[in-house]
């Protein structure tokens, strides 16, 4: 059975896309930044206050794309129709 997405929730889905982002940047950055310092002088050629700035800016950053992106998703529904997938059932084979 063929279904399509008629709207996306613009707030609920940046949340999660923000959280995401900022999650994945602090996987990347804090061993970035655990290098830099054991590598080197042993001190960071930038501020420590970066990396706190980095996850937030993409918190922010993310969340204001993704839900910008849900805006237009639901207001192009109308003229173009939506994402379209297929579901089953558990019990369909």
């Amino acid at each position: 059975m063929k279904q399509q997405i008629a709207r996306l929730s613009p707030h609920q889905n940046g949340k999660v896309f923000a959280v995401l982002a900022a999650l994945g940047t602090l996987v990347v950055i804090v061993p970035a930044f655990l290098i830099m310092l054991v590598s080197g002088s042993g001190r960071p050629q930038f501020p420590a206050f970066g990396l706190l700035l980095m996850p937030l800016f993409y918190l922010v950053v993310c969340y204001l794309m993704v839900s910008v992106g849900c805006i237009i998703y639901n207001f192009m529904f109308r003229y173009i129709g939506g994402v379209e997938f297929e579901a089953r059932g558990q019990d369909a084979e």
